[in-house]
């Protein structure tokens, strides 16, 4: 909007033939908490390959927002992930002209056009996504190859007559509609000159969620999981009490802030800080939701790029859970579950990112004088989920969209006996629900809660960290630092591993996974057993000391002679306190496949100077020897208490003790 451009003539603009692109951004102030202005961005479209093409200006030559990218789910393929490839483009928008209107003024002048979508079809019936949810369950969970997946279900339909008008109206809505949301958006990219007549993508929604934001170096990433579905008659604090105190949906959360530390811890200089947690409230339900903080040197479009995806679109282990993804859904994702991105330079040059995941919103589509819709929604599957629960709950993400697009009717308005408007009172304003969130710090490690400074006292020495496919070990990394321990990480699949071990002198550490650590039909797996074979005959004659976690501990376990079985109940996201070796430690579990001791393997690693710690069903949670260690929880992971202090314990009297 130029100096003299009204917003009545800059919105005339925007809807006038040939246009062009443009964005509508209303953004969660992240340093008040409330939402600022309506930003209207305008420029060129180009679409590129990867991450790193994202054009930027020289931080010299520009302050404030340079490009805004459409990163669509398929890019993940940058990671080596498996996912359906269905074209989707790495669309830029290279902002030329940027103006801010103030909300009364935007809706006042936005147009408000009836929106009617017709043909309105679920891909899957209620039936039908029950029964992916039950799958998932039985199969996926029960058989380690995860500990929480996302599979999404859409909605179709069709608006005809869609134009930039639509788009607006569209995101007027929304704006009066929604609340809570991190972003208010709507994306219009008409296609080239030759395409048909009025054939553009536009994406529209009201995302909850940060992807991941930077500034000054400062990483932010906001895990969101737990749903509370508010009833008929509006959010009730007597349910939302009820619905803090669900096992599920707490663990749910605190699996979610797992992945996603293992990201920052990837991107973050000295790993991350868990802030909250917190309750965001929206029209139709409210999360719960963390808040981590680190600092990295890292380019922000290299941040971007090692934090795709959240594990709340996805799942963990992300790599993972992207081959179940494929494995459930029968086509490419496109733009949902991906992300916008809005990057630039602030007045000191340094780089700014601020991108929301792309949920809550509407892929429209149109081809001349209709539009082809999609609303895509997931639920949070995991073990402790029901099929009844996962399909409420995807009702209830997909309805404020579905609202906008008129495919549902408008909440009524709440009124008291007399009929008046009934004002919202903040659900956190609730003593009850205050405390219910404050205690779930309790439950995590002081570790993760606190600023993680640069290790003091002497190096303790080298740590060779092999990746199972599992980047927990980005977070062990940060463990062992705190031990004393500068530790590298190679995945067992790099070239480079075989050389490197041969070359190495110190601890290595044999990382988690998921899997069937007995399926030798797996590649993966089969190369793990192998490099576990060699790894612990090695410890025991002297050589290099060796700490096997969760996947790597069964493989350590396996080598002892002991059988490895599938749990009747998986333990994915577990917090228990156990037996280590005669010190009680609450720790968290993330494992479907157990070892287990009977008495003759007792006597047996007795007789061997094998020392075995159990729990319930004599599952074996830890064994120690000459030269080596393994465990079957997570001593990196939140739900761990005292993780450094465990695993120093640990890797002490295997660092310290004479070889040979």
């Amino acid at each position: 909007m130029t100096p003299a451009q009204t917003p009545d003539a800059l919105v005339a603009e925007l809807t006038s033939p040939g246009a062009g692109p443009f964005a509508l951004l209303r953004r969660l102030d992240p340093r008040t908490g409330l939402p600022g202005p309506v930003e209207v961005l305008r420029g060129p479209v180009e679409v590129v390959e990867t991450l790193a093409d994202v054009p930027l200006r020289p931080a010299a030559e520009h302050v404030g927002r340079d490009a805004l990218a459409l990163v669509p789910f398929r890019q993940l393929r940058e990671r080596g992930f498996e996912v359906h490839d269905d074209g989707t483009p790495l669309q830029v928008l290279r902002v030329e002209s940027a103006a801010d209107l103030a909300l009364e003024d935007a809706l006042r002048v936005l147009p408000d056009d009836e929106v009617a979508l017709r043909d309105v079809a679920p891909d899957l019936s209620d039936e039908d996504y029950a029964d992916v949810v039950r799958r998932i369950i039985d199969t996926e969970i029960a058989e380690g190859n995860g500990a929480n997946f996302v599979i999404r279900r859409d909605v179709d339909g069709v608006i005809d007559g869609f134009s930039a008008r639509t788009a607006l109206s569209l995101f007027r809505r929304l704006l009066v509609a929604e609340q809570g949301a991190y972003w208010t958006f709507v994306v219009h990219v008409p296609s080239d000159p030759d395409a048909a007549e009025g054939s553009s993508r536009t994406l529209v929604g009201a995302s909850p969620e940060v992807h991941v934001r930077m500034a000054r170096g400062e990483v932010v990433m906001n895990p969101i999981s737990g749903t509370y579905r508010y009833p008929a008659a509006g959010p009730d604090p007597d349910g939302l009490v009820e619905f803090l105190t669900d096992p599920k949906e707490v663990e749910e959360l605190f699996m979610v802030v797992d992945e996603e530390l293992k990201m920052m811890c990837s991107v973050g200089d000295l790993g991350g800080v868990v802030h909250g947690p917190y309750l965001r409230e929206m029209a139709n339900l409210a999360h719960t939701e963390f808040e981590l903080r680190g600092q990295s040197t890292l380019d922000a479009r290299e941040v971007l790029r090692q934090t795709m995806f959240a594990a709340t679109v996805t799942g963990s282990p992300v790599q993972s859970a992207c081959r179940v993804i494929r494995r459930f859904e029968p086509s490419g994702r496109a733009y949902y579950a991906g992300a916008l991105a809005l990057l630039g330079h602030d007045g000191e040059g340094a780089q700014t990112l601020d991108s929301p995941i792309l949920i809550r919103s509407a892929d429209v589509r149109a081809q001349g004088p209709s539009a082809s819709v999609r609303v895509s929604v997931g639920a949070t599957l995991v073990r402790g989920s029901t099929p009844e629960g996962e399909v409420a709950e995807t009702h209830a993400k997909a309805a404020g969209v579905l609202r906008a697009l008129g495919a549902l009717p408008p909440l009524p308005p709440r009124t008291g006996t007399d009929g008046a408007p009934v004002r919202r009172v903040p659900l956190a304003s609730d003593p009850r629900i205050a405390t219910l969130l404050a205690s779930r710090r309790d439950r995590l490690a002081t570790f993760w809660l606190e600023p993680q400074a640069a290790p003091a006292g002497p190096v303790l020495g080298e740590a060779l960290v092999v990746d199972a496919e599992d980047t927990f070990t980005a977070m062990l990394v940060h463990l062992l630092a705190a031990a004393g321990l500068r530790s590298r990480v190679l995945r067992y699949d790099d070239p480079g591993l075989d050389g490197a071990l041969a070359a190495h002198d110190g601890l290595v550490l044999l990382g988690p996974g998921p899997g069937d650590p007995e399926d030798a039909s797996d590649p993966r797996i089969a190369r793990l057993q192998g490099l576990a074979r060699d790894l612990s005959a090695a410890a025991r004659s002297g050589g290099n000391p060796l700490l096997g976690v969760c996947l790597g501990h069964q493989l350590l376990s396996g080598t002892l002679g002991l059988p490895l079985r599938r749990k009747d109940a998986p333990h994915q996201g577990t917090q228990l306190e156990v037996d280590l070796f005669g010190t009680p430690v609450t720790v968290g579990f993330y494992n479907s496949f157990t070892a287990r001791l009977d008495g003759a393997a007792a006597a047996r690693l007795a007789g061997e100077g094998v020392e075995v710690a159990t729990g319930p069903g004599e599952e074996v949670v830890a064994v120690r020897g000459r030269g080596f260690a393994g465990i079957q929880f997570h001593p990196e992971s939140v739900l761990t208490l005292g993780g450094p202090a465990v695993l120093r314990g640990l890797v002490e009297p295997l660092l310290t003790a004479p070889r040979g």
